[in-house]
């Protein structure tokens, strides 16, 4: 592996052919997140590795499509390649990876999901990756053999890389290879806030103040203090923008001063994110946020955003000093109050650039790449 990896760095260039024919991959990426869902972790890096390797991403299946095509092939760019499989199951992938891999012999596996373990034996890889980015076992309606499958790839696994701390403390007793990369940011992308761009008509009519949030809005969001905050200040607008998973509609609180703008593409959020007065992170402590590092948080700092956030355990022990921390709805309103009535915002620059300073999704993919090098087989 590592004279292939050492081969690849360096620029090895096989012959290409055209998007619909089996072509070779230097990796192969195993998802359960959508490329062209929420931009977030799975994006930010992959699409960093591309740049010295060409990569397949894989999603999980979709419906049969009504055409009778097996499989749709999204072309990102000359290196990264997005699979929507249209299979029954994960396992009935293998049918029709012939269409679209030349060879099964890769050199990396890099997987975000235990759930495509039934793919590991159909692919001889030099290295297995497992960057686990949540505790997808917690998550609602995840499937009891999740747990199962999981113990085997990280049983197969030669690194496995956390999204967080406590992911990396949870992960570091099972294996004996885990490194932590918490979230990162692209400052640059965020701090676009902080310039002379347009604000959204959408979020622009908005009357001010407002306090706002973009992420999926799904079972990780604490609905009942979300709601209970904005009775007590109906003078104050509460904005989500973020697609809705694994919730109803009808699952939303609704209030005058509610606002539900819906999923926004990655380009479109700092225009959004120049619009709030105060960045909120209202996240219920359950078992679906136990182990999770918002990348949004750092987002927010880029974007000199006061932020409040609900008491996860990685935003306590990483950002409370620069972070409003709140437990109950008397909590989050009078935070609101406080941070609208005397921003600060002068306070807390210094500390989030001591903060941005030390993390950025490239040097996270150049270090990820020094691991694998060195401990590629």
């Amino acid at each position: 592996m590592i004279n292939n990896l050492n081969k690849i760095n360096n620029g090895l260039r096989r012959q290409e052919t055209s998007a619909d024919q089996p072509q070779y991959y230097d990796m192969i990426v195993f998802s359960h997140l959508r490329w062209k869902f929420v931009y977030q972790r799975p994006q930010h890096l992959i699409s960093r590795m591309a740049a010295s390797m060409k990569v397949l991403f894989i999603e999980e299946p979709l419906p049969n499509q009504e055409n009778g095509e097996r499989g749709t092939l999204l072309v990102i760019s000359e290196k990264l390649h997005v699979l929507q499989p249209h299979t029954s199951d994960i396992l009935s992938i293998t049918e029709i990876l012939p269409d679209y891999v030349k060879s099964t012999a890769i050199s990396i596996g890099w997987f975000y999901s235990p759930a495509f373990c039934p793919l590991l034996d159909y692919f001889q890889f030099d290295t297995i990756i497992y960057d686990c980015m949540d505790e997808l076992t917690l998550f609602k309606g995840a499937p009891a053999q999740l747990i199962d499958q999981e113990k085997y790839l990280m049983a197969n696994a030669d690194i496995i890389f956390t999204g967080g701390k406590s992911l990396y403390e949870s992960k570091q007793q099972h294996h004996k290879n885990v490194h932590c990369f918490p979230s990162s940011v692209d400052q640059s992308h965020f701090s676009k806030a902080l310039k002379n761009i347009s604000i959204p008509a959408s979020i622009g009519d908005i009357p001010a103040p407002i306090v706002g949030y973009y992420g999926v809005i799904d079972e990780r969001i604490d609905l009942e203090l979300l709601e209970k905050t904005v009775q007590e200040l109906p003078e104050v607008s509460f904005v989500m923008i973020g697609p809705l998973a694994k919730i109803e509609e009808s699952d939303l609180p609704q209030a005058a001063n509610l606002y539900y703008l819906g999923m926004k593409c990655y380009d479109e959020l700092p225009y959004y994110l120049k619009a709030f007065d105060i960045a909120m992170m209202p996240f219920a402590l359950n078992d679906a946020t136990k182990f999770i590092s918002p990348t949004k948080t750092l987002e927010y700092m880029a974007a000199k955003k006061p932020i409040i956030s609900t008491r996860v355990i990685d935003v306590v022990r990483d950002y409370s000093s620069c972070v409003t921390i709140i437990e109950t709805a008397d909590d989050f309103t009078q935070a609101v109050i406080q941070l609208t009535a005397e921003p600060k915002i002068e306070n807390l620059e210094a500390a989030y650039e001591k903060i941005l300073q030390k993390t950025s999704w490239d040097t996270t993919a150049e270090q990820m790449k020094s691991i694998i090098k060195f401990f590629a087989k």
